[in-house]
C-alpha cells in the first residue's frame, strides 16, 4: 500500500486562504486521535541560526500550536544544541536565539525546550543493530515525550544534497555525542590555492582544530570531528571533502539515527509537515539566506518521512527553476534541482537506505486541498 500524503499550496486568495486549507489538512489526518489526556506532545522545527531568516516562520509554528493547544495535552517546541560554535551551541544562546529569530512563549504560546540539555549531554542510548550504530544517542526528550510533530524546511544541504524530515530526525534528535559520531569520518582537508588564509574558519571550529600557517588555514586531522562548519563558512570555496564517500557514509549516519528515533517513538505518534518554501541552497544552519532556487510550492502532510521527503523532492524538481539564485544555469521543470546545485551528492542515498531499513516508503500518493 502507498503512503498517503495531503498537500496545499501556500497561495491564498480573498476565499480561498491557506490557513483555511492547512487547517482541512490537520483535520483530514486526525493525528490528535492518538493523543492521551496529559500527553507531552513535542513540536520539532529549526530555529534558524541568527542571520538566517528563511526558516519556517513563526507564524506557521503558531497556527499549528493554537489548532492543537485545545486538545488535553502538555505542547511545546523544541530543538538541539549544535556542534559547531554558533548561536545555538548551548542551551542559554540557543533560547536567545530562538527568542530574537520569533520563537518565545509570547509568540507561539507554549514553552521553548531545548531537547539535549544545557550542553547536549542530555541524551540516552537505544539499540538498533544497523550497518554503522550498533547503538545511537537520541536527546532525552525523545524518551520522555509520548507524541511528535516534526515541522521541517526542506532546502539544500551542503553534506546531504537536500535536507528535509529525514535530516530533520537524524541531526535534529541527535544530542552532542551522536552528532559527533555521525560526523567522525568526514576529513575536510585545505585546498592551498584557493585559501587567502582569511581565518574565517578558525572562529566556526568547535575544537580549534584549524590554524593559520603561511598564510594558509591548516586542518589538524587529529583534533578535527568533522562537522563540516568550515565547508559552509569559507568564503573561497578552499575547503573541500571526498564528496561521494563522505556524503553517502554521513547520510546512512543521519538515517540510522532517524531510525532509533522511530524505534523509541512509534510511527503511529509522529507527524510529519514539509514546507516547501524559500528553497535555499543551505541549510538554515547557515547564518544567512541566499534567494530561493525554486518558486514558493506548498505544505505536505503525512507520517512517512520517506515519502513525505520524496514527494518535496519532486515537486521541486517540477518547477522551472529561480534567475538570480545560486543555480548557474536556468533548470527546466523535471530538472534534478538539488543535483545541479551539489553535482557530486547523491540525495537519493538518505531516501533509499531509510526504506531499506523500514522507516518509510518510496510510494506514495497525494491528496490535494
Amino acid at each position: 500500500m502507498k503512503s498517503k500524503l495531503y498537500f496545499t499550496s501556500l497561495r491564498s486568495s480573498g476565499t480561498d486562504k491557506f490557513f483555511d486549507r492547512f487547517q482541512k489538512i490537520l483535520k483530514k489526518i486526525d493525528f490528535e486521535k492518538n493523543f492521551s489526556h496529559n500527553d507531552f506532545v513535542g513540536i520539532k522545527t529549526h530555529f534558524g541560526e541568527m542571520g538566517n531568516v528563511t526558516y519556517v516562520h513563526p507564524a506557521y509554528i503558531r497556527f499549528i500550536t493554537e489548532y492543537y493547544k485545545k486538545f488535553s495535552i502538555k505542547l511545546y517546541v523544541t530543538d538541539t544544541n549544535t556542534i559547531y560554535i554558533g548561536k545555538r551551541h548551548n542551551a542559554v544562546d540557543h533560547l536567545h536565539n530562538a527568542y530574537a529569530n520569533g520563537f518565545s512563549y509570547a509568540t507561539l504560546g507554549i514553552p521553548v525546550i531545548i531537547g539535549d540539555g544545557l550542553i547536549g549531554l542530555s541524551y540516552f542510548e537505544h539499540e538498533i543493530n544497523k550497518e554503522l550504530f550498533k547503538t545511537v544517542k537520541l536527546a532525552k526528550i525523545v524518551e520522555d515525550s509520548d507524541k511528535m510533530i516534526i515541522v521541517s524546511h526542506v532546502k539544500g544541504h551542503i553534506v546531504g544534497g537536500y535536507g528535509g524530515a529525514l535530516k530533520n530526525l537524524g541531526m535534529g534528535f541527535a544530542p552532542r555525542p551522536q552528532k559527533y559520531a555521525m560526523h567522525s569520518t568526514m576529513n575536510p582537508f585545505i585546498k592551498p590555492e584557493p585559501c587567502i588564509g582569511c581565518g574565517k574558519c578558525l572562529s566556526w571550529c568547535p575544537v580549534s582544530a584549524i590554524s593559520i600557517k603561511d598564510h594558509k588555514a591548516k586542518i589538524d586531522d587529529n583534533l578535527c570531528t568533522g562537522c563540516g562548519q568550515c565547508l559552509e563558512v569559507c568564503p573561497e570555496g578552499a575547503i573541500n571533502l571526498n564528496w561521494d564517500a563522505e556524503s553517502h557514509r554521513i547520510q546512512k549516519a543521519w538515517v540510522e539515527t532517524a531510525y532509533g528515533f522511530m524505534d523509541v517513538m512509534g510511527k503511529d505518534n509522529v507527524l510529519f509537515i514539509n514546507f516547501i518554501n524559500n528553497v535555499t541552497p543551505d541549510c538554515d544552519c547557515f547564518g544567512l539566506s541566499d534567494n530561493p532556487i525554486v518558486p514558493n510550492v506548498g505544505v505536505l502532510v503525512g507520517s512517512d518521512p520517506v515519502a513525505i521527503d520524496l514527494a518535496s523532492v519532486e515537486l521541486i524538481n517540477r518547477q522551472e527553476s529561480c534567475s538570480n539564485s545560486h543555480l548557474q544555469q536556468p533548470i527546466a521543470s523535471g530538472g534534478d534541482k538539488f543535483r545541479a546545485l551539489y553535482p557530486q551528492i547523491n540525495w537519493r542515498t538518505q531516501i533509499d537506505y531509510a526504506e531499506k531499513l523500514g522507516i518509510g516508503k518510496t510510494q506514495y500518493t497525494i491528496e490535494t486541498v
